[in-house]
């Protein structure tokens, strides 16, 4: 038995994979057995390489073996790996916070976690507990989009908008009220919060938003002109927005944060992934001065809450390195050419039969295939097929095939990974259903 043999053979009789069908994963899949990665790549247990289209899930912003991020980590393991934030202070926690509270000044308070999930589960429960115990009991539903996808704790699952994620646990999770953007498009699920808010305003503790783009939705990416509606409509009904930036910020979309495409100053904003690098569960949700000082006085009015790993010296040491590097290297100067050439790249591929639409923003480009819609269509994943047989690892989102690269990837690569995208869907276009 070869050792990549061994490896599928012990994976398929005890890994449970996330969002997979596990019977036909064992079955029928031939996995793609990564043994390391650099840079922009993948490699495999024989030694081929694989661009990786989606920054594996988004996170590696910088690629997977930034030479800063490295020594940044092993030099905090070296003096210290872990101690509790529970009455603990460590410096390059507070550092962090600085350095956090400086590019997001309107929300200075920073409360860490382990990931995007908790981010905003966090988010979730500050809300509920500032209206709670601040005049306004009755605030316990949340507002949020149709399609949208916000992390799968239980808090955060009742946000979720896409179905069969959010189906089992339906009859068990917060209250949540969804307005739909299709198919009329945003400006009637906008239309629609601001009809919500109006009516409903006294029951509503917050609304929560991808800003500008909805991710795990298929990429659906929004007119700035909305997010500027829905902070306007909150601040007009003093409800708070929370701006999910988890996979948005880090400059994935242009700026720095996503919301800064419409000036937006949210309330409660949750960051992961891109914050440690992709090398480190790690998380943070910033707070208002506000949200703050309505959990001081007494010991009752305190947020009980926290996980064994928030804050640890390893992931907060790691996130500062990240900001230092996008500040020294300009990685969002850099990846304006980048952005670019994807968003021109995309355009070309929307002259393809086959292609019903696309788009891009920033370091992502996207494009849906004619035929039915939804997370289980399974023509995106005959492209995914096909690209990994010309070397890219790409996911896509039922039909929905994007890439979402490290914003530094090298304009060589990008060229290969464009290439490999318009050819794959060219084969599966070409074959039709």
């Amino acid at each position: 038995m070869s050792r990549r043999e061994r490896i599928v053979e012990l994976d398929k009789r005890h890994v449970w994979h996330p969002y997979t069908p596990m019977r036909a994963y064992i079955d029928e899949t031939n996995p793609l057995v990564v043994e390391r990665a650099s840079g922009s790549r993948l490699f495999d247990v024989d030694g081929r390489s694989y661009i990786d289209a989606n920054s594996s899930w988004w996170c590696a912003v910088l690629g997977h073996d930034h030479p800063r991020l490295l020594a940044a980590l092993s030099e905090q393991l070296r003096v210290m790996p872990h101690v509790p934030l529970g009455g603990i202070a460590h410096e390059p926690a507070a550092e962090l916070g600085r350095a956090l509270a400086e590019r997001a000044p309107a929300v200075p308070r920073v409360f860490f976690s382990d990931d995007g999930s908790t981010a905003i589960e966090v988010a979730l429960k500050l809300s509920l507990q500032f209206w709670q115990q601040n005049g306004r009991p009755g605030r316990a539903r949340f507002v949020a989009l149709d399609g949208a996808f916000h992390g799968e704790t239980l808090g955060a699952t009742a946000l979720g908008g896409v179905e069969v994620f959010r189906r089992p646990f339906a009859s068990v999770v917060l209250d949540c009220l969804h307005v739909a953007p299709e198919p009329s498009g945003y400006d009637a699920a906008f239309s629609r919060l601001s009809s919500l808010l109006a009516s409903d305003a006294d029951s509503i503790a917050a609304v929560v938003l991808e800003p500008v783009v909805q991710g795990a939705a298929g990429m659906r990416m929004y007119d700035p002109a909305f997010l500027r509606a829905a902070r306007e409509l909150t601040l007009k009904h003093d409800v708070f927005l929370v701006i999910d930036e988890v996979f948005t910020g880090f400059g994935r979309t242009g700026p720095f944060w996503a919301a800064e495409h419409a000036a937006v100053q949210a309330d409660l904003v949750c960051t992961s992934k891109g914050l440690s690098g992709g090398m480190f569960p790690f998380a943070a949700t910033l707070a208002s001065e506000r949200i703050f000082e309505g959990f001081l006085g007494a010991p009752e009015r305190a947020f009980y809450y926290g996980h064994t790993f928030c804050g640890n010296p390893l992931g907060a040491r790691l996130a500062l390195e990240v900001l230092r590097v996008f500040d020294e290297e300009r990685i969002l100067e850099q990846a304006r050419p980048k952005a670019a050439r994807i968003a021109r790249a995309f355009r070309e591929l929307g002259a393809m039969p086959g292609v019903l639409r696309t788009r891009s923003l920033g370091m992502i480009g996207a494009l849906d295939l004619a035929g039915p819609e939804g997370y289980l269509e399974r023509r995106g994943q005959r492209v995914y097929t096909e690209a990994l047989r010309r070397g890219a690892y790409l996911r896509p989102l039922g039909n929905t095939v994007y890439i979402a690269p490290p914003l530094n990837i090298a304009d060589s690569d990008l060229e290969e990974l464009l290439g490999i995208v318009e050819e794959s869907v060219r084969v599966v276009v070409a074959g039709g259903a």
